[in-house]
């Protein structure tokens, strides 16, 4: 489990492709040291394991799933990642609770200046709308975000200076593949309520009728 507040941004030294599978090879700063083998960390939101390491660097194995499903397989030598490691116990909870498991990726859009803050809509499979709500929470490449606005298929973010400059967002671009996750909460509360909303795909006959309601006293 990750909090969204990014702690470092690595850099890929290498990409070992294996098939459909991949292993990967990044550096870190002085903020992200002394790791622990097969410790859980979240790179660029997809949470991987931590296999080996040196004092300045560290490798994660990534399935065929992940690289398919992930903007990871977008990744060259010398490309820039989110890096944040799993939170523990006790830790301050300043974002909100990131699975580290992506959703679909987005596509940066457009980009508009806000004062010192930069406003970026990005567009995602209309599938996921339901759980993109206003003022909501989203974990895009990793970062939490408060979602500004949003509609089918899409939704704007605004991001302050201090996110620019400690997270790559300060590099994305129109047409930037991005990881999303929406808020883990939102996706429990649908799993349930979806045989009362109607919205429970492996159930035909699952939607709310007057019959139903009479049947159970209403």
């Amino acid at each position: 489990m990750f909090t969204g507040l990014i702690q470092a941004v690595g850099t890929m030294l290498a990409i070992e492709n294996k098939g459909r599978e991949t292993r990967l090879r990044i550096a870190t700063d002085t903020r992200m040291r002394q790791f622990i083998p097969g410790e859980s960390i979240a790179v660029n939101g997809v949470c991987l394991t931590v296999e080996i390491f040196s004092t300045d660097w560290f490798s994660v194995y990534a399935s065929a799933e992940t690289m398919s499903r992930t903007n990871l397989g977008g990744l060259q030598v010398g490309s820039l990642v989110n890096l944040e490691r799993a939170l523990a116990l006790g830790d301050r909870l300043g974002g909100h609770l990131v699975s580290g498991h992506v959703d679909c990726v987005a596509t940066v859009k457009q980009i508009n200046p806000a004062g010192e803050s930069r406003i970026f809509t990005l567009e995602f499979d209309p599938e996921h709308s339901p759980l993109v709500i206003p003022k909501g929470s989203v974990a895009l490449d990793g970062i939490s975000l408060t979602v500004n606005d949003c509609g089918k298929g899409f939704l704007t973010v605004n991001i302050i200076p201090a996110t620019q400059k400690e997270t790559t967002i300060g590099k994305w671009q129109p047409g930037t593949a991005v990881n999303m996750e929406t808020d883990i909460i939102g996706k429990y509360v649908r799993s349930m309520t979806a045989s009362w909303t109607g919205t429970d795909e492996h159930e035909d006959s699952s939607r709310i009728s007057m019959e139903f309601l009479r049947q159970n006293g209403f």
